[in-house]
C-alpha cells in the first residue's frame, strides 16, 4: 500500500480535538490547550464527544468512533491532536472506515493509548501519523514543555526531525494488544518503543511476545529505546536481541517528547 504523506501544517488552519479513547476527568488543561492554539494562529474545533464520560472512556464505542469518522470527513480541519490516551483505542479498530481515512488524509498525533490508531491507520489506510503531544498532557499543561512544543511545530509545519530513517513502534504495552491483528509494516524500520510504571519481567514478557512474530524480527533493524517511566532499568532486554540500539530516544510518557513521523521517513 502507498503510503500518505499529510499535508503540512499553516497558520490559520483548523486543529480538531479529538477524543478516541479515555474520558476527560476536568476541562482546565483544554481550556489552556484551545487558548494556546488560537494565540499560536489557529483555529480549533471540538469533537462532539469531549465532554461525554462513559465510564472510564468519552462516550460509548459509537459515540468514539462517530467522532473519528466525523473529524476525518470535515473538509475543514487540517490536523487532529487527541485529547488523551487512557484506554479504548483498541475496542474501536475493527470498526473503524479506513477508506474514509485514506481518502481524508490530515495530520494525525498522539500517543499513549493512541499507538493502536498510528498503527491502525498506517497498515490499513497508509496515513502516516504522528506520535507526540496531546491536549491535557501537553498542550494544556500550566507549564509547557518547550521543548515538546517547538518539536511539534518543527516536524508538522516544516517537516524536520532529528533522526534518519523509518520509526515504527510506540507504546509498548498498546503494541502488544495489538497481536493478532495484521499490524506490522511489509517493509523495514528502526522499532521505537516507550511505557510506564511496567515491572521489568512483565516488560520482557512483552518485548518477546513481539520478537516472537517473526515479521517484527525480520523488518526490524535497530530499535529506539524510549523512555521506560518508573521501570527498572530495561537495556538488557534490549541488548540481548543483538540489533543496534539507539538509547535516549525522544518518544516518553513524561513531559519532554519528540513528535515522531510514524511509519515513514519525511525526509525522503
Amino acid at each position: 500500500m502507498k503510503i500518505i504523506k499529510p499535508a503540512l501544517l499553516k497558520k490559520g488552519d483548523t486543529i480538531g480535538i479529538l477524543a478516541p479513547s479515555g474520558a476527560m476527568e476536568d476541562d482546565t488543561n483544554l481550556i489552556r490547550a484551545v487558548s494556546f492554539l488560537k494565540n499560536k494562529g489557529y483555529k480549533v474545533k471540538l469533537s462532539d464527544n469531549i465532554y461525554i464520560k462513559n465510564k472510564y472512556l468519552a462516550g460509548t464505542d459509537e459515540e468514539r468512533l462517530s467522532a473519528i469518522h466525523y473529524m476525518f470527513a470535515d473538509k475543514s480541519v487540517n490536523a487532529i491532536i487527541c485529547l488523551r490516551g487512557g484506554y479504548g483505542a483498541i475496542r474501536l479498530i475493527n470498526k473503524i472506515n479506513y477508506e474514509l481515512i485514506r481518502e481524508n488524509p490530515k495530520i494525525f498525533c498522539g500517543y499513549s493509548d493512541i499507538t493502536a490508531l498510528n498503527a491502525m491507520f498506517l497498515k490499513r489506510s497508509g496515513l502516516m501519523t504522528y506520535s507526540g503531544p496531546m491536549i491535557l498532557s501537553d498542550f494544556g499543561q500550566e507549564k509547557i514543555c518547550e521543548y515538546t512544543i517547538n518539536k511539534f511545530f518543527d516536524t508538522v509545519c516544516e517537516n524536520k526531525f532529528d533522526y534518519e530513517g523509518t520509526f515504527w513502534g510506540g507504546n509498548l504495552s498498546t503494541l502488544v494488544s495489538l497481536c493478532g491483528q495484521d499490524f506490522i509494516p511489509d517493509y523495514e524500520f528502526t522499532l521505537f518503543l516507550e511505557d510506564l510504571n511496567e515491572p521489568l519481567y512483565k516488560i520482557d514478557k512483552m518485548v518477546t511476545q513481539l520478537f516472537n512474530i517473526e515479521k517484527i524480527r525480520k523488518n526490524t533493524r535497530a530499535i529506539a529505546i524510549g523512555d521506560f517511566l518508573n521501570c527498572e532499568s530495561v537495556e538488557y532486554i534490549f541488548e540481548e536481541l543483538n540489533l543496534p540500539l539507539i538509547k535516549n530516544f525522544p518518544a516518553s510518557h513524561s513531559a519532554k517528547k519528540a513528535t515522531i513521523p510514524y511509519g515513514f521517513n519525511t525526509l525522503i
